[in-house]
C-alpha cells in the first residue's frame, strides 16, 4: 500500500511516527512550505519535515497543492491511499479521487462536533469534559465525510490546549493503526454524520484571546487554559498587555458589587479578580516585554493593589 501522508504541525508528526514504525511505505510526506518565525524571523520548517527527513522519507512543500504542477507531481507518485492530519489546505476534487483507497483524515474531535480548524482550543474554552479523534473519509465539505473510527479522551479539569493536544496525538496515532488494515481489505464500516449534531471551530482570532472579565470566572478559567501554550488569553492594565498563563477559581458566585476586572486582593502568590460571576485568582502571567512569571515573582517586583483595573 502506497501512503501518500499530509500533515504539517506537531499534532501530524504522531501519525506519521506512527506509520513509519509499522512498516508502513509512505511515499511522500507533504507539508506546508519552511516559514520564517521568532523574532529574527528565521526560516524554519515544519514539524512534519523535520520528522520526514529524519526518516529518509521525501518532503514535498508545494505553496498551493491545487496547482496543476503539485497535483501532476502527487498523480505520479501512484498513491493507494492518501492520509492527512492537521496539512492546513483545502484538498480539490482531482487529488480526492487520486489514490484507489481514497483518502482519509485523521481529525481531532469526536464528529460531528468540532468541525473546522481549532477543535482542540475551543472544546476546552467551552468547557467539554471529553474529546476525542475521528478517522474520516474526505470529501469536498469541510470535515463533513463519513466517520471509519473513533476514539474517547476525557477532558481532565486541568488539561490545557497542550496536554490535551498531545493525548490526542498519540491517540489518533493509534487508532489510525486499528483503522488501516480493515481499510486495506474493505471491511472497514463507514458510518455517515448526523448533521442535526453538528458544531464548528473555526480558526482563533484576536478576540478569542482576549479576556472579556465580565464572563463568570468558570468560563475565564476555561479560557485561559484553553489558549495555554498557544496563542495565550491577554488582557490590559495601564495600557500594557499582560498575558494570562493560568488562573485558579476562588469562587464561583460571589459578585461584590466592584466592576469586573477589579482587583479585589493580592495574595503572597495571587492577583484576585472580581469576574462576573465569580472571583478568579490569576497564578501565572507575563507583562509586556518581559518573560514568562508566577504572580509572586511579579508582585515582589510590582505594586498592584486592590482597585486596580484589568480590561481594555
Amino acid at each position: 500500500m502506497r501512503i501518500l501522508f499530509m500533515g504539517t504541525p506537531d499534532f501530524a508528526v504522531a501519525s506519521l511516527n506512527a506509520l513509519h514504525a509499522g512498516g508502513y511505505n509512505i511515499v511522500c510526506a507533504v507539508t506546508q512550505p519552511d516559514r520564517p518565525k521568532g523574532r529574527g524571523k528565521q526560516l524554519t520548517p515544519p514539524p512534519v519535515k523535520v520528522a520526514a527527513l529524519e526518516k529518509g522519507i521525501p518532503v514535498f512543500q508545494p505553496e498551493k497543492i491545487r496547482s496543476e504542477e503539485a497535483l501532476s507531481h502527487l498523480e505520479s507518485l501512484q498513491p493507494d491511499l492518501l492520509i492527512t492530519a492537521a496539512y492546513g489546505q483545502l484538498l480539490p476534487a482531482r487529488l480526492l479521487d487520486m489514490p484507489r483507497l481514497g483518502c482519509i483524515n485523521v481529525h481531532a474531535s469526536l464528529l460531528p462536533k468540532h468541525r473546522g480548524g481549532a477543535p482542540i482550543h475551543r472544546c476546552i474554552i467551552n468547557g467539554d469534559k471529553e474529546s476525542g479523534v475521528t478517522i474520516m473519509r474526505m470529501v469536498l465539505a469541510l470535515d463533513a465525510g463519513d466517520m471509519l473510527s473513533q476514539v474517547k479522551v476525557p477532558i481532565d479539569e486541568k488539561d490545557t490546549v497542550g496536554s490535551l493536544h498531545d493525548k490526542l496525538a498519540q491517540a489518533g496515532a493509534e487508532l489510525l493503526l486499528e483503522t488501516l488494515p480493515k481499510i486495506a481489505d474493505g471491511t472497514v464500516t463507514e458510518t455517515p454524520q448526523d448533521e442535526s449534531s453538528v458544531t464548528y471551530s473555526p480558526t482563533l482570532t484576536r478576540d478569542d484571546e482576549r479576556i472579556n472579565w465580565s464572563k463568570s470566572a468558570q468560563k475565564l478559567y476555561n479560557q485561559v487554559r484553553g489558549l495555554n501554550p498557544w496563542p495565550v488569553a491577554f488582557t490590559k492594565m495601564n495600557d500594557k498587555i499582560y498575558k494570562i498563563w493560568w488562573t485558579e477559581i476562588v469562587d464561583e458566585k460571589t459578585v461584590t458589587g466592584k466592576p469586573p476586572g477589579t482587583v479585589l486582593r493580592t495574595t503572597k502568590d495571587a492577583i484576585e479578580v472580581q469576574t462576573g460571576e465569580g472571583v478568579l485568582a490569576i497564578k501565572e502571567l507575563q507583562p509586556e516585554g518581559k518573560r514568562r512569571m508566577t504572580a509572586e515573582e511579579l508582585l515582589r517586583g510590582q505594586t498592584i493593589e486592590a482597585g486596580y483595573q484589568f480590561g481594555e
